[in-house]
């Protein structure tokens, strides 16, 4: 009898064991801490968002999330997906918030055909030559930026001045803006990634005089640019970003100076869709009625898009061609409304001016002014040979 008993306990164990093996992993890379951290703890609340709304389960199937903060370090994010391949066996992976930790850990997610979905990063290396079927983006970094210089155009300003942090992203996005912009640059400046002050940089552009200028300086960078320069007596110079330059933790940390900056975006939380709708209210509801910022819905959405391509493959994550292809045809309804991918795996999608305001509570925050450009491809699609 005691026999049978041990038996019994023996294979209870070996079962749980065995549900907890089947489980799905997603490696989730934290910026909670390092350059991105601002903007590292608005994704992490878009994903427990996800995982709160799915139950902590993926198309309906025990799911494990791991997550890990990296520092926004590129070598300890290659060590931390190191440990998440080797170790955890994951099935899928997200997180990181700069470009340059997204090209690192990027080959060895694809050499172990490790889907890779991006909830922010959307390098042009990725959308071109170094394309992978592994890898799916929220946007291409440029895109926001083309969008802004279509609005620069519109907006009639003849010179303009660009700023941005001397990393993949920064060059990505000042290339962008040049991309659609007509007029004249009369300086591009590139500044250290992580800088917070911004004296000398702010001198030049008093001497430069231009129009407007074009700033990609995300989180702490973008906070500390906008109040120097604005307290450096240049408020009467219009600025327009791309929207992370110019989003909620930007937003709410600057206050009043933030006023009638123009920014561009593939989203923003007044679009107007049942999806989009929903989130809002929930984050708002969870957060202490805080607006969401674009990191957040990136990591929603990212995990919405894994919970819908893990229940069109009845859970069968191991065949990585069905998930894939599942990948490939989303069958969620994102908060940014309708989409498509490229052959490149980045989207085709819509990008939407905002001008930061007051809504009808006197809150600063982003508003939806319309949409600058339409079922937009970005640039490198034809080098990709997907």
């Amino acid at each position: 009898m005691l026999q049978m008993k041990n038996l019994a306990v023996a294979l209870a164990l070996c079962g749980a064991a065995a549900a907890h093996a089947a489980d799905i992993k997603v490696g989730i890379a934290l910026d909670i801490s390092g350059p991105f951290a601002a903007l590292g703890a608005e994704a992490r609340d878009g994903f427990e968002l996800a995982i709160e709304k799915l139950g902590g389960k993926l198309g309906g199937q025990p799911a494990e999330f791991l997550r890990t903060d990296f520092g926004g370090n590129p070598e300890q994010a290659n060590q931390l997906v190191s440990r998440y391949l080797q170790r955890d066996k994951i099935d899928f992976f997200t997180g990181p918030i700069g470009s340059n930790a997204a090209l690192a850990v990027g080959p060895a997610l694809f050499a172990a055909k490790v889907p890779y979905l991006s909830a922010n990063p959307g390098p042009s290396a990725y959308a071109g030559e170094k394309c992978s079927p592994y890898f799916f983006a929220q946007y291409q970094n440029d895109t926001y930026d083309e969008a802004a210089g279509k609005v620069a155009n519109e907006k009639g300003y003849k010179n303009v001045v660009l700023i941005a942090p001397n990393y993949p992203a920064g060059k990505d996005h000042l290339n962008g803006f040049k991309r659609l912009y007509k007029g004249a640059v009369k300086d591009e400046i590139y500044t250290k990634l992580g800088q917070i002050d911004y004296a000398a940089e702010i001198a030049q552009i008093r001497a430069a005089k231009p129009d407007a200028v074009f700033f990609f300086l995300p989180g702490a960078m973008g906070i500390n640019f906008v109040k120097q320069f604005v307290g450096g007596g240049l408020k009467d110079i219009p600025l327009i970003a791309p929207g992370f330059s110019a989003d909620e933790d930007v937003i709410q940390a600057v206050g009043e100076p933030m006023i009638g900056v123009l920014n561009t975006a593939h989203w923003t939380h007044d679009l107007q869709n049942p999806a989009n709708a929903e989130f809002v209210s929930a984050f708002r509801k969870k957060y202490d009625g805080r607006y969401p910022s674009v990191y957040a819905a990136m990591a929603y959405d990212t995990l919405m898009a894994m919970d819908a391509a893990v229940r069109d493959v009845g859970g069968k994550v191991a065949d990585r061609e069905a998930v894939l292809k599942a990948l490939k045809s989303p069958s969620f309804t994102s908060v940014r409304g309708e989409f498509k991918y490229g052959v490149n795996n980045f989207p085709v999608q819509n990008y939407y001016l905002r001008e930061v305001g007051k809504d009808a509570d006197g809150r600063i925050t982003n508003k939806l002014v319309g949409t600058t450009l339409e079922q937009h491809q970005d640039a490198y699609v034809g080098a990709c040979k997907m």
